[in-house]
C-alpha cells in the first residue's frame, strides 16, 4: 500500500497516470528483446526531472511570460520538443548541444526525459523492422477493393461493430471449432491496442513501438513494416487515395503526438503526414473515418493527469476534430469542442497561471449520419470548473463546414483533473465540487428501428447506457442503469465500446459481465456475469493485483456476442440468451509465425475483428498500469 500522505508518493503516483494516459509509460517488453533501462517506478518522475532540471529554459507556449522566456534563452518550447524523436533528445543530453545542462542527470533520467516528449520507448536500433522477421512474404501483388474486409474501428460509418454473416463466415454453429491458425509477435511490445484492419486479403495494424505493419491474412507473413514517429493505438482505415503516382489505395491512421498519416496500403511508403494538435499532451487515440474523400479525426488531450503537478500551466487543451483531405493532409477545417479559448483564471501558490476552460477530449473514432450530413463524436470530462455543456456527451457537427450543430450531455458539472478525488490533500488545481470522471470513451452507435426510427447509442464510464435522436437534436430517448448496484469507479463501468444487431446493443462491463439491451427502449434482453480466470488467467504473476471486468469493445456476429477481459480469456456467447458457446485463454505463450518470441495478456482497448471464417484479435493491455503485458495478434479459425 502506498501512504498517499506523503507529497512525493501522490506525485509519484499521479505521474504514472499521466505517463499511461498520455501513451508515453514505456513498460518492459513482454518478452525477450531490448531488457527495459528504466524502471517503471523511475519513470513516474519524468516532470519533476524535467521541471527542476529543464524548465528554466524549456518553457510553456500559453503565457506571454514564458514566451518571452524563451526569445531570451533561444531555447525551444515544450511543444517543440514533442515534435522531436526519444533518440534525438537522447542524443543532445548525452553527446550534444544539451550535454552540459545535463550534467547531473543519471543516463536513466535522460532516457526519462526524451522518451517522454518523443512519445515512445528509445528504438533499439530498427528491432521492429519486418526486415529482420523470417517470415516475409513471397510475393507482393496489386490491391483492389474486391473481397471481403473489416473496415475501420466500427467496421462502418455507424459504428456498429457488426458483422453480417457473408462477411464474417462465422456462425453459432462453427465458433465453437475455432482453434489458433497462426500468431504474429510485435517486436519489443507490451500492448496490443491497435486493432487490427483487414482488406483484400490483408490484415494492417499498428504497435506500441511506432511500427506500423501489414500481413497476410491467411498465413501471418509480413509484406512490409514503417515506423512512425510515436506510439499508434489507433486502428487503421483503408480506401482510395489519388495524386501519388500507382498509388491506388492508402492505409490512414494517427500516433500519440496527434499526427495523421496517409501510406500507400500495397507497400507502407509515406504519402503525406499532418499533424493536427501540435501540442506535448495531444494525442490521437480514436481510429480516423473516410468518406467521401475526407479523413475525419478527433484529438484527446492528457493535460488533466497534469494538473496535479503545482509548476504546469493547467489548464488549455480542448478536444478538436478535425476534416482533412485524403489525397494531401491538407486540413479543411478544425473544430474544438469547447468553443471559449482558455484564458487565465488565477495564480497558484508557486505564482504558476492557471487557466480555463478545458477538457471534452475526443477519445473515440466518429460516426457519419450520411443522411444527415452530419458527423458525430463522444467527448471527455472537463478538466476545469465550470464544466462545459460539451463534455460527457455526444457532439454533432456539420461535415462540410464543421460547425457544431448541437450536443447531448450525459454527465453535468463532471470537472475531474486527477488527484482530486483521493483521500489525500486536493491541491489548488481541484474545482470545488470534483466530477466523478464519467466519459463517453467509445463511439457513437447509429441504428435505424424497423419503424423508420433512428437512435444514437453510446455508454459511458459511470455505467449508463443511452439511446438519443438524432433527427431531434439529440433528445433523450432512453436511459439504462447497469451498474448492477455497484458504484463505478474512475476506472469506468462501460469503457471502449459497444456492438449493435438490428434488435439490440451490447455492452461489456468494467463489473464483469455482457449486457444486452433493446434498441428500441433501452430495456434489458438478457445479462451474462463473466467471473475471471482463475487467478487471474496464465501469467498473473505479471498482475499487479487480480483484474476483473470485460472491458474490451463488444463485437457482434448473427448469433453470436464477442468479449474479452483483463484475465486475457475471450469469451463467445449466444446473441440470443447470452448463454456461452466458446471462451480461450490468450494470456499465455505462442510460437509466432515471424519469430518473435510471442507471449498474450489482458485483452483491452481493441475487439476481435472476424473476417472470411478468421477470428482476429491482438493481446496484451496494461491500461493503468495494472493490466498483463503481451506483444501478439492472433488468429483463430476452424
Amino acid at each position: 500500500m502506498y501512504d498517499l500522505s506523503d507529497p512525493m508518493i501522490r506525485q509519484r503516483l499521479l505521474w504514472t497516470f499521466l505517463l499511461t494516459a498520455a501513451g508515453l509509460y514505456a513498460q518492459p517488453p513482454a518478452t525477450g528483446g531490448r531488457p527495459p533501462t528504466v524502471g517503471p517506478m523511475a519513470r513516474m518522475a519524468a516532470q519533476p526531472l524535467f521541471n527542476n532540471n529543464c524548465a528554466s529554459c524549456h518553457k510553456n507556449t500559453m503565457s506571454s511570460a514564458d514566451q518571452n522566456a524563451l526569445k531570451e534563452t533561444n531555447a525551444p518550447s515544450t511543444d517543440t520538443l514533442a515534435t522531436m524523436t526519444p533518440e534525438a533528445i537522447y542524443a543532445a543530453l548525452t553527446t550534444g548541444a544539451m550535454t552540459q545542462q545535463a550534467s547531473k542527470l543519471s543516463d536513466d533520467d535522460k532516457r526519462i526525459v526524451a522518451e517522454f516528449f518523443g512519445g515512445r520507448p528509445i528504438s533499439a536500433g530498427d528491432a521492429g523492422d519486418a526486415k529482420h522477421m523470417t517470415n516475409p512474404c513471397s510475393a507482393n501483388p496489386q490491391m483492389t477493393s474486391a473481397g471481403l474486409s473489416w473496415s475501420g474501428w466500427g467496421n462502418n460509418l455507424t459504428n456498429t461493430r457488426f458483422q453480417p454473416a457473408k462477411a464474417a463466415g462465422l456462425s453459432a454453429e462453427t465458433v465453437p471449432k475455432l482453434k489458433l491458425k497462426w500468431a504474429f509477435g510485435l517486436p519489443n511490445g507490451a500492448e496490443t491496442y491497435s486493432q487490427p484492419v483487414i482488406m483484400n486479403g490483408r490484415v494492417f495494424l499498428g504497435d506500441d513501438n511506432g511500427y506500423v505493419y501489414s500481413l497476410n491474412a491467411a498465413t501471418g507473413c509480413v509484406y512490409w513494416s514503417m515506423h512512425t514517429d510515436a506510439q499508434v493505438r489507433t486502428s487503421m482505415v483503408i480506401g482510395p487515395v489519388s495524386g501519388h503516382g500507382g498509388t491506388r489505395y492508402a492505409a490512414f491512421f494517427g500516433d500519440r503526438k496527434a499526427n495523421v498519416y496517409a501510406v500507400d496500403a500495397r507497400n507502407g511508403e509515406l504519402l503525406w503526414k499532418q499533424r493536427v494538435e501540435p501540442r506535448v499532451l495531444a494525442h490521437i487515440t480514436g481510429t480516423p473515418v473516410l468518406y467521401k474523400g475526407r479523413v475525419y479525426v478527433g484529438v484527446a488531450g492528457s493535460e488533466e493527469v497534469a494538473s496535479g503537478d503545482p509548476h504546469y500551466p493547467c489548464c488549455t487543451y480542448r478536444g478538436s476534430l478535425s476534416a482533412l483531405d485524403a489525397n494531401t493532409g491538407k486540413v479543411i477545417w478544425k473544430t474544438y469542442t469547447i468553443a471559449e479559448e482558455p484564458k487565465p483564471t488565477k495564480t497558484n501558490s508557486l505564482g504558476t497561471q492557471l487557466w480555463a476552460p478545458a477538457g471534452a477530449s475526443i477519445w473515440s473514432t466518429p460516426t457519419v449520419d450520411a443522411k444527415l450530413g452530419v458527423i458525430y463524436a463522444s467527448t471527455g470530462n472537463a478538466f476545469t470548473e465550470p464544466a462545459a455543456k460539451t463534455s460527457d456527451g455526444i457532439v454533432a457537427f456539420d461535415m462540410q463546414t464543421g460547425k457544431l450543430l448541437w450536443s447531448y450531455q450525459g454527465v453535468e458539472n463532471d470537472a475531474s483533473p486527477a488527484g482530486c478525488n483521493g483521500r489525500g490533500p486536493k491541491g489548488e488545481q481541484c474545482p470545488e465540487h470534483v466530477g466523478p470522471d464519467w466519459d463517453f470513451a467509445n463511439p457513437p452507435i447509429l441504428r435505424t428501428l424497423p419503424n423508420g426510427k433512428r437512435i444514437l447509442m453510446a455508454g459511458h464510464k459511470g455505467g449508463i447506457a443511452v439511446g438519443i435522436d438524432p433527427d431531434n437534436k439529440g433528445a433523450l430517448l432512453w436511459k439504462t442503469d447497469l451498474t448492477e448496484g455497484v458504484a463505478a469507479s474512475p476506472a469506468g463501468q462501460i469503457m471502449w465500446g459497444g456492438a449493435s444487431d438490428d434488435k439490440n446493443v451490447y455492452y461489456s462491463l468494467q463489473t464483469g459481465g455482457v449486457a444486452a439491451l433493446r434498441i428500441a427502449d433501452g430495456t434489458r434482453a438478457w445479462f451474462t456475469k463473466i467471473e475471471p480466470a482463475p487467478h487471474g488467467g496464465s501469467g498473473s504473476g505479471r498482475l499487479m493485483r487480480p483484474r476483473r471486468g470485460t472491458v474490451a469493445a463488444v463485437t457482434v456476429i448473427p448469433g453470436v456476442v464477442f468479449a474479452g477481459g483483463w484475465d486475457g480469456v475471450l469469451h463467445a456467447l449466444s446473441a440470443a440468451d447470452g448463454h456461452e458457446l466458446w471462451q480461450t485463454n490468450t494470456a499465455q505463450e505462442f510460437q509466432t509465425v515471424n519469430g518473435i518470441p510471442g507471449k498474450g495478456g489482458s485483452l483491452g482497448s481493441p475487439g476481435p475483428v472476424i473476417v472470411g471464417g478468421t477470428l482476429y484479435i491482438g493481446s496484451g493491455y496494461i491500461g493503468t498500469g495494472n493490466g498483463m503485458p503481451g506483444n501478439v495478434l492472433l488468429a483463430f479459425s476452424e
